[in-house]
């Protein structure tokens, strides 16, 4: 017969994880006997319901804001390398909360071990540094410098048919920081209305808000942090093995076209039209994190593309585009390729953008009817 938990058998899980008792009792009375209250877990939601909400001061802390300033070093450098490389950048939103969460855990159960402990870990300054370290890392996106501020600098500009003085942006650290502010401060506005039309109105569920609330919510739980501490473990592993093939890779690498970076996988016809495979953790990594429809779309596309398309136009060569350009020259073969795959994301943008208007001018008239 199954031992049912008493309460007992739950009091170190919660009190490690500097949960207060959520627990809910029942009484069980068999042949006029009362038999001792046993634990029943609870939900998440049932866990937290008696915990008072910490003032402000005690979420926005000193090793939430480290913690949070230490992410954002790393996840800026990962998401200038991807916005540089594959220009597919997925969601930190998770990453970000499982890291804080497991960096703060360390630093709190190490202090505790010498009394040193002042306030437990709560949820809420898991969820400060998680908004932080999104905050942070997005703006290395947005802010374009990663593209369309690289594209008006003079060692782009240099490499342009013709050299326009206009077009040329030297970058200082007070230009960007006000510009920064500007991108930044243009969508803080904007998601006040978008908000109230969405989520209010329209009552949608925000899909990578709401799964990042429920990840951290369970996090401080006492099974959540031990699958918490599990999946840090798989994660630091993948880390290592990461980091150790890039530096293996680097010792047989002498230039930009050298190395397994460049290694002809399918043959040298193949590799001519850039058809190889990198051995880059990075791209495996981006290709694991997407929805299996995204890489099937981009295979499609680069077969498309470069199987296809791009050895048929370079026999136009002096035909439709002059010979003598360069090939990364946008007057070239280089112009077809950016503005034909341009031409089709703005297509596709344009033709959601009008269904959603029509969808919601139709919704509109019915309610007034």
């Amino acid at each position: 017969m199954e031992r049912r938990r008493h309460e007992h058998d739950f009091e170190e899980e919660w009190r490690e994880a500097g949960i207060s008792r959520g627990y809910s009792y029942t009484d069980y009375n068999v042949n006029g006997r009362n038999i001792e209250r046993i634990v029943e877990p609870e939900t998440v939601e049932q866990v937290f319901k008696n915990l008072e909400v910490p003032s402000w001061r005690k979420q926005i802390t000193i090793r939430a804001m480290v913690t949070s300033i230490v992410l954002s070093f790393v996840f800026n450098f990962v998401i200038c390398k991807l916005s540089l490389t594959t220009g597919i950048i997925p969601s930190f939103n998770v990453a970000a909360g499982l890291l804080g969460f497991a960096f703060v855990k360390a630093w709190v159960s190490l202090i505790e071990k010498f009394g040193l402990l002042k306030q437990p870990f709560t949820r809420q300054e898991n969820t400060v540094i998680q908004t932080c370290v999104v905050a942070a890392s997005g703006i290395a996106f947005n802010n374009g410098t990663s593209s369309y501020l690289l594209a008006m600098s003079s060692i782009v500009a240099d490499q342009a048919d013709r050299d326009i003085p206009t077009n040329v942006k030297s970058l200082s650290l007070g230009w960007i920081i006000g510009f920064l502010l500007t991108v930044s401060f243009v969508g803080l506005f904007l998601m006040v209305p978008l908000t109230e039309m969405m989520i209010i109105k329209y009552k949608l569920t925000y899909p990578t808000g709401t799964a990042t609330a429920y990840l951290i919510n369970s996090f401080h739980t006492p099974r959540g942090a031990k699958l918490a501490g599990q999946q840090v473990s798989a994660l630091f592993k993948s880390f290592c093995f990461s980091f150790a093939f890039a530096f293996f890779q680097w010792f047989f690498r002498s230039g930009s076209d050298c190395g397994f970076s460049s290694f002809p996988t399918f043959g040298l016809q193949a590799y001519s039209h850039r058809f190889y495979f990198d051995f880059s953790s990075t791209y495996v990594g981006v290709g694991m994190i997407c929805p299996y429809m995204v890489n099937v779309s981009l295979l499609l596309g680069s077969i498309l593309s470069w199987g296809i398309m791009w050895p048929l136009i370079e026999k136009k060569a002096g035909i439709w585009y002059s010979a003598d350009l360069p090939a990364n020259s946008l007057h070239g073969i280089q112009g077809y390729r950016v503005f034909l795959a341009i031409a089709m994301m703005l297509g596709d943008g344009l033709y959601h953008v009008a269904y959603i208007m029509v969808k919601t001018m139709d919704e509109d008239n019915g309610d007034l009817d």
